[in-house]
């Protein structure tokens, strides 16, 4: 547990000290909370709920916080250290490759948490959108399982990318259709049946859905999203496995 620790403070202090994924993960979500919160008024529905839009855009940016902390900005950082032979270099060291995994997971997942956090805190200061204990505990459970299900899904993707410049189009064009076919920024009741049924075949729909619920409900019960998580806990589940089977340390052309 200590060398596990070791290795998520060196990828915390790793992350910090970029500037790209400093400003995706940490600034450029408060940035869209501010643009968000003060930009769009009016009501819209949730699960039946009419909202305000600045209840229905807190939910929406936090996962967009959480799918690039914990599967945008893996996929482009493990295909990176692969395919320039960083993670080569680094099974040659004592330190085990369950401890690699691991420190980067618990990385992640702490990176989550915190912009959960900040944006809460946020929502809560500038524009008065508040949580029960109730919504606050149900959103805590879609974060941590919905950011190990998207963080297994970025090893999964990170395993078949066979070029480090490939990483970020590739991330881009999984994600920019996702966005606005998932409900975070357009409920999904407001689309085509069609364009529903295509997203509900992927995570990220269930985890902008269990926020939203969260985020208009009050009380336990109505709060929690049971099929949604249960759908996340499957994802991750099955790309960890796939994840597992097809990680490599070596670059692609050391393995062609």
């Amino acid at each position: 547990m200590r060398l596990i620790a070791h290795e998520a403070k060196y990828e915390l202090l790793a992350a910090w000290r970029n500037p790209r994924a400093r400003f995706f993960t940490v600034i450029f979500p408060v940035i869209l909370m501010v643009i968000f919160g003060s930009a769009f008024h009016g009501t819209t529905t949730v699960d039946g709920v009419s909202v305000g839009l600045t209840r229905f855009f807190v939910p929406s940016v936090l996962t967009l916080s959480l799918v690039t902390a914990s599967y945008a900005t893996l996929v482009i950082s493990m295909a990176n250290a692969r395919e320039t032979g960083i993670l080569k270099r680094r099974r040659a060291t004592p330190v085990p490759a369950s401890v690699l995994v691991a420190g980067k997971a618990l990385a992640t997942l702490v990176t989550a948490v915190g912009m959960t956090a900040l944006l809460l805190v946020l929502a809560q200061a500038a524009y008065g959108v508040g949580f029960s204990a109730s919504a606050l505990l149900a959103i805590a459970a879609a974060v941590v399982i919905g950011t190990i299900a998207l963080s297994c899904v970025g090893y999964a993707v990170s395993g078949l990318i066979g070029n480090a410049d490939a990483a970020q189009p590739i991330v881009q064009a999984t994600l920019l259709p996702l966005y606005f076919i998932s409900g975070v920024w357009i409920p999904t009741d407001q689309l085509p049946s069609g364009l529903q049924h295509i997203a509900a075949l992927f995570p990220i729909e269930h985890l902008a859905n269990a926020l939203h619920l969260a985020s208009v409900h009050g009380s336990l019960s109505g709060a929690f999203a049971p099929r949604d998580l249960l759908v996340l806990a499957a994802w991750a589940a099955g790309a960890a496995i796939f994840a597992a089977r097809r990680f490599s340390w070596l670059p692609s052309t050391a393995t062609a």
